[in-house]
């Protein structure tokens, strides 16, 4: 069984702007941030493209790293949102629960309202302003 877990995200340029609102809620610091600037013969990627992210990480909790990058048609990327994945977050105390799904849910549509649950959770699920949908369960202790 892997000891870390990582989600990586496709954006369509906007992973900076993602990943700086992402910091602001989760805090940290980014263990790397690349940019198309850095690769190698970068002398034939457009101007426009050279300062747009390549990849990019923000651990958020001990084993578990959100990553992305810029996918661009540049180079051949065609990136289409879609809701085919969920981000799922279990966390230690519905305090925890409200402040994640209240800071990551502004400006996003929210699909679920932080309730609880009929399988025993305090659950709720939304996309972010980036279209990223995300899940946050905190699971009640059993009696």
């Amino acid at each position: 069984m892997p000891t870390t877990y990582s989600v990586y995200l496709n954006f369509p340029g906007t992973s900076e702007e993602a990943f700086n609102f992402y910091k602001s809620i989760f805090g940290g610091e980014f263990d790397g941030v690349n940019r198309y600037r850095e690769m190698p013969n970068n002398e034939k990627i457009p101007e426009d493209v050279l300062d747009k992210i390549m990849h990019i990480s923000l651990p958020i909790s001990k084993g578990f790293t959100l990553m992305a990058t810029d996918a661009l048609e540049t180079f051949g990327q065609k990136l289409k949102t879609g809701n085919n994945s969920y981000i799922m977050l279990n966390v230690d105390s519905k305090e925890e629960a409200d402040r994640l799904f209240n800071g990551l849910s502004d400006g996003g549509n929210v699909e679920m309202e932080m309730q609880d649950s009929f399988w025993g959770s305090y659950f709720g699920a939304f996309s972010d302003k980036y279209d990223v949908q995300w899940m946050i369960n905190y699971e009640y202790p059993q009696k």
